[in-house]
């Protein structure tokens, strides 16, 4: 279907290129001057007719297309009278050949050729531009009537004045001849008002340009040349050439527009590139005025027209000194002096631009400082500014010289990298940026220390503007952050946060989880008193994932509510099987852990009281895990629910206690039953003393509080002696038993009881 649909697409565009090689014998007719005036002519014109009927056909078809905005599609209304006003004028002057004698001049044609002006005009001003304030637009209204005036005196001295004083000429011959400088000079100022406002589909606009610009220097130039020098073009030369390319470009633009789906903003930089015609409006001016004064006397008007150009000059300089100055304050961040926000947009807007080559390569690097807000807090905004300027230092010290750094605010920088030879040349670059930002920073007697996490995404086929870009670059830097920060890292699918938290909410839905239970055994006996749920990922591809791989983006992107809901759902529903199929099982409690983002939700009693109603397993056996950070400074409406999860019964534990900054006090304000002592200080209790004692400590700490420990990752059998040593009564690691199945935790709960009852039995 794809080949089917792009056949007729192929047609069209080799008419389009066919067409224009016919208009290819008139620049052969220039190169040998071969025919008569009227052969020439002849030719001419029917060179022209395949061309203007084409355009015709495709403006025509323009107008009818899908998708147009009103405005857009009035301009090409307009456009296509001037097409159709082409196609007869062309038919005309091919008929007039085979009458007997030549028309006078202006024949039937040439009123036709001049009535498609004004719809030129009127359609170039309709086109669509960026949107502008009314300030901007004022401005570019006065750039515009300068170039205007500037066309204007040129056009006045050298065609329109002269033509009005010709003796003896027939007055309506004078009116005809000088409206058609006239309405070129209507084109002057609607051409340079649209390109200065920054086109829509800029590339079909570009060759309008083209095409208006050719054809009001094709005539200036015919009539400046027979006026001033009374030199007469007949066909085949160098005007009708220009005439010939302009029709062309035409039917390039309109060919061009038609195949786009939808407007594309013009280049953000064809202002600046555009800015200097106003000066050169004013320096023609100038220019005109010398050569009507050449024969002027010194004094008084020579030294005049002397005197007011080389003041126009000083004040041209003196504005485009101005506006150079102008331009580099507004791209410049005033503190580190590197780019600030809106160069770096410019300089990702000619990235995205560039066509992708195996040999180029390009690329954004994003970087956000690590350890930053708390020098600000601690020393003040002089030392945080200091360590700014130190990073912009840094910066230019590491990039090329065609590369772009800028400040985006706050600690927040961005590098451009366009142009590189290979992806190995941006990872280079970003470390050494990563390793030139370690060096510490002297600010008066202190030493300031940061680092940095740099995010790197390449332009390549699924970057096609600059959002998108910046937000793999901005995924990469906070994977960077979320993994141990102080490096970096290339965007890779799989750290795209929007795409991964879509996948694991339906990973929710496709039941792609799965739980695995670890024991948590008495010391003192070795028997089974409870079980931990943890939950695991079966994903489709990547095969099994540990909570590590995923738990902490999902409770950054909040897909850890429907993830913790389906784990104690499913949970509770397994530990219900495991009481109704093994007696022995009634006493084990079973917990779970309760994300922050979870204690958050106005709902979350309600939620586990439904829960427990539909899988049937008691409350009282349930525990709850909270991470410190729930605990650390609670609202009254945490407390409140965590009171009322603790009047149903519900045990809440705090888990890997000695981590965070929780305060003790609210140990005691907190409706807590049960302390889970972090693995880092259970390792080597059993072979370091001081390990030992800060265990031992916190042993006490909770028994202070009356509330049953539970020591995790006991991996030896002297790690579990030294904590029943300490009073501690509880513990689970992999010398107990890793995590497993439901499955199999249900096997070893029921081998558990069986092994009691032959002992008991014995």
């Amino acid at each position: 279907m794809a080949q089917l649909r792009a056949r007729p697409a192929r047609l069209l565009t080799a008419s389009v290129w066919g067409s224009g090689a016919l208009l290819g014998v008139i620049l052969i007719q220039f190169v040998t001057g071969w025919g008569t005036q009227l052969q020439a002519g002849m030719i001419n014109d029917l060179a022209y007719l395949p061309v203007t009927l084409l355009t015709a056909a495709l403006g025509l078809r323009m107008i009818l297309k899908d998708g147009l905005d009103r405005r857009e599609r009035r301009a090409w209304m307009l456009l296509e009278v001037s097409f159709v006003c082409q196609v007869v004028a062309h038919a005309v002057a091919l008929t007039q050949h085979f009458l007997p004698g030549l028309p006078p001049y202006p024949s039937v044609s040439d009123y036709l050729y001049t009535a498609a002006i004004p719809f030129v005009f009127a359609g170039v001003l309709m086109l669509p531009v960026a949107r502008r304030s009314g300030v901007e637009h004022l401005k570019l209204l006065i750039d515009s009537l300068i170039v205007v005036a500037g066309a204007c005196m040129a056009l006045w001295y050298l065609e329109i004045g002269p033509l009005m004083q010709t003796p003896g000429a027939d007055p309506m011959l004078i009116v005809f001849s000088t409206a058609v400088p006239v309405l070129d000079l209507l084109l002057v100022f609607a051409l340079i008002t649209l390109l200065l406002q920054r086109p829509q589909a800029g590339a079909a606009v570009g060759l309008l340009s083209g095409a208006v610009a050719l054809k009001v220097v094709a005539d200036s130039t015919y009539t400046i040349a027979y006026v001033q020098f009374g030199v007469a073009f007949r066909p085949g030369d160098w005007p009708f050439v220009l005439w010939a390319a302009s029709a062309f470009l035409m039917l390039l633009a309109v060919h061009r527009r038609l195949r786009q789906d939808s407007l594309t903003q013009g280049e953000r930089q064809g202002r600046g590139r555009l800015g200097w015609l106003p000066y050169g409006a004013v320096v023609l001016a100038c220019g005109l005025l010398a050569f009507v004064a050449r024969q002027q006397a010194v004094y008084p008007l020579g030294g005049m027209v002397f005197g007011a150009i080389v003041l126009t000059a000083l004040v041209i300089a003196r504005q485009m000194f101005a506006q150079r100055e102008n331009r580099r304050l507004a791209v410049t961040d005033p503190l580190t002096g590197l780019s600030n926000r809106a160069l770096i947009g410019e300089r990702l807007a000619e990235l995205t631009r560039q066509p992708l080559r195996d040999d180029r390569h390009g690329a954004v690097l994003l970087i956000d400082l690590d350890r930053f807000k708390p020098i600000n807090d601690a020393y003040g905004h002089e030392a945080g500014d200091a360590v700014l300027k130190a990073v912009a230092t840094a910066l230019r010290a590491v990039i090329r010289s065609g590369d772009t750094a800028g400040r985006l605010g706050g600690d927040e920088f961005a590098v451009v990298l366009p142009a590189l030879p290979s992806r190995e040349a941006a990872e280079s670059i970003a470390q050494r940026l990563v390793d030139a930002l370690r060096t510490p920073v002297i600010f008066g007697d202190l030493v300031l220390g940061v680092e940095a996490s740099i995010g790197v995404a390449f332009r390549d086929e699924t970057t096609t503007d600059i959002e998108q870009l910046i937000a793999h670059a901005d995924a990469a830097m906070y994977a960077v952050k979320r993994t141990g920060r102080g490096r970096y890292r290339v965007y890779t699918p799989e750290l795209d946060t929007n795409a991964r938290d879509a996948e694991l909410r339906r990973a929710v839905e496709k039941d792609e989880l799965v739980v695995h239970f670890q024991p948590v055994v008495d010391l003192a006996d070795g028997g089974p008193m409870a079980v931990e749920a943890l939950v695991r990922w079966n994903h489709p591809t990547r095969g099994l994932l540990m909570p590590g791989a995923f738990i902490d983006l999902a409770e950054e992107t909040g897909a850890v509510i429907p993830i913790g809901e389906w784990v104690l759902r499913d949970a509770c529903r397994q530990a219900a099987g495991w009481r109704a199929g093994n007696p022995g099982a009634e006493g084990v409690r079973l917990s779970v852990n309760l994300s922050p983002r979870q204690v958050m939700q106005a709902g979350l009693v309600d939620t586990i009281r439904g829960i427990l109603a539909e899988t049937g397993f008691p409350a009282d056996r349930l525990v709850l895990e909270l991470t410190e950070s729930v605990i650390l400074q609670p609202d009254e409406q945490t407390v409140a629910r965590l009171t009322a999860l603790r009047e149903m019964g519900i045990g809440i534990s705090v888990d890997d206690f000695g981590t965070g900054y929780a305060a003790l006090s609210y140990l005691r304000a907190l409706p807590v039953s049960v302390l889970k002592i972090d693995r880092s200080f259970v390792t080597g209790i059993d072979t370091d003393p001081d390990a030992y004692a800060v265990a031992e400590a916190l042993v006490r700490l909770a028994q202070a509080y009356r509330l049953h420990v539970v020591a995790e990752g006991i991996e030896s059998a002297g790690q579990a002696r030294c904590l029943i040593d300490m009073g501690c009564g509880f513990g689970q690691g992999y010398y107990f038993a890793r995590p497993m199945p439901g499955a199999d935790l249900a096997a070893l709960l029921a081998s558990r009881r069986t092994t009691r009852t032959a002992v008991t039995a014995a």
